[in-house]
């Protein structure tokens, strides 16, 4: 394959990407939230997870590891299944939390929490698998696993910090209990909502 039409196939897949990881979805919100709960720079850990997650969980389609869990359906179910679940529980710790929350949610995720609820985003397989079949070259496995990587990871970097940056500015909004109460419940409708489509 020559260099032209390399580049040819990778324009339209970081297009892909980046209007795929910048439209709302769990990641999305969340890392808005957090921006506004705990401040961007607590906010940092969580962000740095989420990009690592995504780079490896779309690196794994590259691998073939997307379409077992298609040819898979039980596989898949179970996967949507917790997906759902656990974003409804995020959902409802949002929908409590209050400004000056001391419960054990009162702090940002982990770098580890970030990169291992990555494994039971939906969004993220769904656009991983679209971007994996749709602009797909004939790189072997392992690069193309490298290729799908870099540019989820890469891409998504920038979608991070735009919205935990706007989550942080949001926070000078949040100055009053009505106001934070309106924030937190509307990001935890719009996550209960997702977790619902899931299963869908």
């Amino acid at each position: 394959m020559t260099i032209p039409a390399f580049f040819a196939q990778i324009d339209p897949l970081y297009a892909f990407v980046f209007l795929g990881l910048f439209s709302p979805g769990p990641n999305v919100i969340l890392l808005t939230s957090s921006g506004a709960r705990f401040g961007f720079r607590r906010t940092l850990p969580h962000l740095g997870g989420v990009v690592i997650g995504v780079g490896v969980t779309s690196g794994l389609t590259g691998l073939g590891i997307g379409t077992m869990l298609l040819q898979w359906p039980v596989l898949e179910w179970s996967l949507k299944l917790v997906s759902a679940v656990w974003i409804m529980w995020l959902a409802f710790r949002l929908w409590v939390s209050r400004p000056n929350d001391t419960g054990v949610r009162d702090r940002p995720f982990t770098l580890t929490e970030a990169v291992f609820f990555q494994w039971v985003n939906p969004k993220v397989w769904v656009v991983a698998l679209a971007a994996a079949s749709a602009y797909a070259s004939d790189l072997p496995p392992y690069l193309e696993a490298l290729r799908l990587g870099s540019a989820f990871s890469g891409l998504n970097l920038f979608v991070c910090l735009f919205w935990s940056s706007t989550g942080a500015l949001l926070s000078f909004l949040l100055t009053t209990p009505v106001a934070w109460q309106i924030f937190t419940r509307s990001m935890a409708i719009a996550l209960a909502v997702f977790s619902v489509m899931v299963l869908i």
